[in-house]
Formats: structure tokens, sequence, C-alpha cells
């Protein structure tokens, strides 16, 4: 799979401007600022393919990008304070809508800061992937940021949240590549599948 082979295909602001379900889908999702981004980008080799911002909260669609044999789809960040109401509302009508609309979704990249514990919204999403039964792995991003200290401390957090539950997580750092090629061959295993 040649993950540089990528174009940027629609951004869907409701329900019926999603693509034809036609492809397996590897979906990215996390809260605002957490580096779905930054991931996405490193993971075709392309410096702003995915546009990243300083400001939280400025992905309002699910954006959909073509590979060869699958399709990224990137969905709105969750849990930003300063978004309102109405359009947050919007927001998660919108993924609610892609998440439950039976698409073939291969993989979900559920993306936490390594930096913290997982918030509530970080929880509660992935209580909707295991109560639905998506296949997903937590990527940990920004674990670049962290002293050895910090990592190990982290490391222990999220294995007993995850591991001991079978939920595969892992560090990433899009600034020094960590993790990267375990991602991809997560992606590939799961579109061979």
């Amino acid at each position: 799979m040649n993950f540089q082979n990528v174009e940027f295909e629609l951004a869907a602001g409701i329900a019926s401007q999603l693509p034809e379900p036609n492809l397996p889908e590897i979906v990215f999702s996390g809260r605002s600022n957490v580096g779905k981004s930054s991931l996405l980008n490193k993971l075709v080799n392309r410096k702003a393919l995915a546009r990243t911002s300083a400001t939280p909260g400025k992905t309002a669609t699910i954006n959909f990008y073509s590979l060869q044999n699958c399709r990224f789809v990137d969905l709105p960040g969750y849990g930003y304070a300063k978004v309102a109401k109405s359009e947050k509302d919007r927001w998660a009508a919108l993924v609610n809508s892609y998440l439950l609309a039976d698409r073939p979704v291969s993989m979900v990249l559920q993306l936490i800061d390594m930096r913290h514990k997982p918030t509530a919204d970080d929880m509660q999403m992935i209580d909707f992937l295991c109560a639905n039964s998506y296949p997903f792995v937590v990527i940990c991003t920004k674990c670049d940021k962290l002293n050895q200290g910090e990592t190990k401390k982290q490391t222990t957090l999220f294995s007993e949240l995850f591991t001991e539950k079978g939920i595969p997580f892992i560090p990433f750092s899009a600034t020094k590549g960590i993790g990267l090629a375990d991602i991809q061959l997560t992606i590939r295993k799961a579109i061979d599948n």
C-alpha cells in the first residue's frame, strides 16, 4: 500500500454529502487539537494535505482522502469549549450520522494526547467504539513532549486503562516519527482483513 498516493476527496458538512461507501475506511477520531491532521500528514509524508491549525475546533466537516485501496476519514474534533453549542450539536449530529451509517470502517485510530489522562469525552468515545464493535487502536500523540519519567508514568497509566482491556495503544510523535511504522502496519493489516 502506497501511503503517498493520496488525494483530498471531499469535505462533508451534512450527512447527505457523505461519499459512496465503496472503499474500506480508516477513521481518525479525537478531541480538537490532539494531532489528527499532523498524524494524517505524517502518514502520507506531506506537509499540508490535512490542514493543521493553531486554533482548535477549525475542522467542522468530515474530510475524506482517497488512497489506492482505502479512504482516510478525518472526523471533526470533539471537546472544544469555545465553539457555540449549536455548532457542537451540528458536529455531533454529523459524526453520529457517519458512525451509524453502516460505513465500511476497517479501523478507527482514536487519538489521545499522551501528556494527559484521557478526558471524559475520550473515554465516552472509546466506550462507544467498544459497544458498537468497531476495530480500533488508541494512538497516544505528542509522546516526544514527555521526559523519561513522565513517559514511564503515562505508559503505566495507558497500560492500566487499555492493555488490560485488550485495547492496543501506540505512542506517536509527528515531529520525530515515533510509532509511525507501527501505525502504518496497523492500517495495512486492517485493509487486508
